[in-house]
């Protein structure tokens, strides 16, 4: 298992998880590199820090992990992936987000992080993604099949 420094993200696929914490400053940019990078198909800054604490084992939570790819020194890729605890039943994983510079889409980067996110992820990896969203392509190349339609049920405030 990757191991890195907390006090510097170096160059390359940086892995981050409960026993390898990103420093403040990481993981702040991480997260505004996630927002603005996801744009339309983003959430808001308030949900990503919650997906990433929780990949990240905070307050007991069943933890996952976040990548980050860095490349000259910029931030360029990111995912973070979080355990769902229901293997065997449901995939053990969910893919919360990804996010790829918008200068360096259409390069491999993408699928070069994914296939590290596969390598790493202990079972199988569920992610939800528009139809409109270029990703998906990526992501049917890579293995990833849509078995179910999702459906959602939000009680009204």
């Amino acid at each position: 298992m990757l191991r890195l420094k907390k006090s510097k993200m170096n160059n390359g696929i940086n892995i981050y998880d409960k026993d390898n914490l990103p420093s403040q400053e990481e993981k702040q940019s991480i997260s505004e590199f996630l927002y603005k990078e996801l744009g339309g198909y983003g959430d808001p800054i308030s949900q990503i820090h919650a997906a990433m604490d929780y990949s990240l084992g905070v307050d007991g939570k069943p933890g996952g992990f976040i990548t980050a790819l860095k490349e000259n020194g910029k931030l360029v890729c990111s995912v973070v992936v979080n355990k769902t605890g229901m293997g065997g039943y449901i995939p053990e994983n969910i893919l919360v987000y990804i996010a790829t510079d918008e200068n360096q889409r259409g390069k491999g980067i993408g699928k070069k992080i994914m296939e590290k996110v596969i390598e790493r992820a202990e079972g199988g990896i569920a992610l939800h993604v528009e139809p409109d969203n270029p990703a998906k392509y990526l992501y049917e190349k890579l293995g990833f099949t849509n078995k179910y339609l999702e459906m959602r049920y939000q009680p009204k405030s």
